[in-house]
Order: structure tokens, then sequence, then C-alpha cells
């Protein structure tokens, strides 16, 4: 049996569910290549390649995802295979282009845009973003400057080189990690913070979502918006547990 995972993101109309027909998950290796099996057969990517790994720690947590869907297989449970073939299907070959996608979020990064009032709100801002900005241009050299207000501003041109050079010599996996965390989050400063360990994924959520929780201890929360967090952080929780599992290796 061969089977399609979902790639990475959430949202749009909810998929035809698919009952799980297979008995047994195993990993296969070979060639130091650790291949996700079903009944014996690869598991494939969206573009038909083999969810595949170098890392075994990584393939077997991608196994146990497999394994764990009864009866009906849910894509968006098994956040691991999503990002295993997001990277084979997207960040390896297409590796340019997605820098230059993500080069889109320099100039509008989230932490570079800070409330000028109320006052507490400010202080939270600069609490919670600030450090992680000197840690960037001191960890990196790349320092970004920030305005109060949401009126578009342009980084300085030393900074985007800066950036992008960082960006530019993760390797694969990581690129991965950190194109789904920007996605998320509208930050490249924190999805460097998470792929570096600067942060974890709990410290992320809650800097990502500082201004709803703000607005939230004002106003109270909805349902919606509760399930929408939820979400968030169990995808940001799953981008952490990946990133741990590279530097098992």
């Amino acid at each position: 049996m061969v089977t399609d995972p979902n790639v990475l993101a959430r949202g749009g109309p909810p998929r035809p569910k698919t009952k799980r027909v297979y008995k047994t998950v195993t990993v296969g290796e070979q060639g130091g290549v650790f291949r996700i099996l079903l009944d014996g057969k690869p598991v494939m990517t969206p573009l038909r390649t083999p969810v595949a790994t170098p890392l075994r720690a990584l393939a077997e947590a991608v196994a146990v995802e497999w394994d764990a869907q009864n009866p009906d297989i849910d894509p968006e449970a098994m956040p691991l295979t999503r990002l295993v073939s997001t990277q084979l299907d997207r960040v390896t070959p297409q590796r340019e282009p997605l820098i230059d996608e993500l080069m889109k979020y320099a100039h509008a990064d989230l932490l570079c845009y800070r409330a000028a009032h109320p006052a507490d709100l400010k202080a939270l801002h600069d609490a919670m973003w600030q450090p992680v900005l000197d840690w960037l241009a001191g960890s990196h050299g790349v320092s970004l400057t920030c305005v109060h207000g949401l009126m578009p501003h342009s980084q300085p041109p030393a900074s985007v080189s800066a950036l992008r050079a960082v960006i530019s010599a993760l390797p694969d996996a990581p690129l991965t990690a950190l194109q789904a965390t920007a996605a998320i989050t509208n930050s490249l400063a924190l999805a460097l913070a998470l792929t570096h360990g600067r942060l974890s994924a709990a410290e992320v959520f809650a800097a990502a979502s500082l201004d709803e929780t703000y607005q939230i201890e004002q106003w109270g929360e909805d349902t919606l918006a509760t399930d929408r967090r939820r979400a968030i952080a169990t995808d940001l929780n799953a981008i952490g547990e990946y990133l741990r599992l590279l530097r098992l290796n």
C-alpha cells in the first residue's frame, strides 16, 4: 500500500478521511536512509517521493504517528510526517526560491512593530520581544530596527543580507522547521530562535501571541479563538519536537 500524507499547512476544507487498511508499521534501513513502511511498502509524499530520513530517531517517531492512526488516517495528527514530506517535496528541491519567499518576512517581522500605547502593552513588547532581537544581533550579527505602530518600514540592506546568510546556512531539515515557524508566527526572529534552541516552542507561542493574549486578558476569549490558539500551540510543539529529534543524530 502507498499512502499520501498532507503537507504542512492547516486550513481549507476538510479532506475525506481514509480508512486504515495496513496492519504493520516498520522502519526499513537502506544505505543509511530510514523509510517508513506500511505492510512492507513505503509511505509516499504528495509528490510521490518515499518518506525517508537519515535520522533513525526521526524515522521511528514518524512510524509511531502512522501506527497511531486507527480507524481513520488523519494527516493533521501526523505533524512529523508533514514536516518530513515538506522537506522532501519543497525545501530540498526548491531551497533558493523558498529562501526568497522567507525574506519577505524581513521587513514585516512581528517583533519589529511595537505598541506605542497602552503603556503596559508597550512594556510587554519590550520585555518579551527585545531580548530575542538582542540575541539575533549578538549571536548572528543581524540587527533589526523597530518602530511603534503598524506603518511598514524597511530594514537596512546590511541587516537583510546578514539575515539571509544566517538562513541560508541552515541545512534542509532545520530550514523546514524555520519556514514552518515563520509561517505560523510571522517572524523570522522567532523562527530562528526556535530553530537554534534560543527559545522553546512554548516561549515562541507566548511571544507570537502576546498581543492576542493581552486582548483576551482585557476582554475575554471566545471558543473559536481558543481552538485556533490551541492549534497554533500544537503546531509549534510539533516543530519543537522535530527539532529535538534532529539534534539526537
